[in-house]
């Protein structure tokens, strides 16, 4: 349930995010920028999500791998 939730925020804020841009009253050089930046934007927090979950994961695993040993 939660990664389809995740998963379904991180979706609607991507179409959010496309279409204030491409409604916003800009010429296309200035929306194609737009585009970039956000994109990139969102990659960089997808990244860092991303490493998030592997932190928690590895700490998890080791904590279990200690509980197990004991």
């Amino acid at each position: 349930m939660g990664k389809k939730l995740a998963f379904g925020a991180v979706v609607g804020a991507v179409a959010g995010v496309i279409a204030g841009v491409l409604t916003a009253p800009k010429s296309g050089k200035e929306t194609r920028a737009d585009i970039k930046n956000k994109a990139e934007e969102l990659k960089s927090k997808a990244v860092k999500a991303a490493d998030d979950t592997k932190s928690k994961a590895e700490a998890t695993a080791h904590d279990l791998k200690d509980k197990l040993k004991k």
